[in-house]
């Protein structure tokens, strides 16, 4: 069976390769970033089960380090959320139950969030006062320890025909403040749909009895994470992020 490209930027190609999914790195992406990955998911489908796809190998080929897992067979969440937009709430409420689902795990090997966190707003190139601010805050927060996917977005979920539901691209995952975790995924989603975006945290609340506040206080430091990766694209309306304490 011939390479069925899935996506591919200057850094990584994914494609599938008989029953594998094939992350393919650019030959100069650090080592350790791709067996760091590859910890995070082995970490995941321990205490997920069949929730996550597994780790099959970890090789290097011709130069360049290739992660390959196992295929889910299916569509993505986003992809069904374009064909049905009049079940974008059924979606959403499915993506929450999903992410509760998950965080009620517990994987003590993984990094913590906030440790996490705090690497990138000092790595994070804003004035002193607001970095003071934003660690100051991030301090102040609950150190937790459930399972956070850290991306966990319509595209990363995949819908098998049975209708069973597996998680992909666990890159960014961590323990932490599910609320934080929540805050991600309402960011993510605000960047291309604040309707569905609010859809959703109002619907991540009622799940979890969470104040909507409490999600919204991790606003600014996931949306000072997120411009650590650095897309002009975002970059206007993250910073406006930064600040939306103050108008809350």
């Amino acid at each position: 069976m011939a390479k069925e490209i899935l996506s591919e930027n200057p850094s990584r190609v994914i494609y599938r390769e008989k029953d594998a999914v094939c992350k393919e790195f650019a030959k100069d992406f650090p080592k350790e970033e791709v067996f760091h990955e590859a910890f995070i998911n082995a970490r995941a489908e321990a205490v997920c089960g069949p929730l996550v796809p597994k780790v099959l190998s970890v090789e290097c080929e011709k130069g360049k380090w290739i992660l390959r897992r196992e295929y889910a067979e299916g569509e993505t969440l986003e992809a069904l959320m374009k064909k049905h937009p009049e079940k974008k709430e059924e979606y959403l409420q499915q993506l929450v139950e999903l992410q509760t689902a998950l965080q009620a795990h517990r994987a003590p090997l993984l990094e913590q969030l906030k440790d996490k966190m705090a690497r990138q707003l000092n790595e994070l190139q804003i004035d002193e006062s607001t970095r003071y601010e934003l660690l100051t805050r991030l301090a102040a927060m609950p150190r937790h320890e459930k399972l956070c996917h850290g991306d966990l977005r319509p595209a990363n979920v995949i819908v098998d025909p049975e209708g069973g539901f597996h998680v992909i691209d666990w890159v960014h995952g961590t323990k932490g403040n599910a609320s934080a975790d929540a805050a991600r995924t309402y960011l993510i989603l605000a960047l291309e749909d604040r309707e569905g975006a609010e859809c959703y945290l109002d619907l991540f609340c009622q799940k979890t009895g969470t104040k909507k506040s409490y999600v919204q206080d991790w606003l600014p430091l996931v949306a000072a994470a997120q411009l650590t990766k650095k897309r002009p694209e975002e970059e206007a309306e993250l910073r406006s992020w930064l600040q939306i304490c103050d108008h809350m």
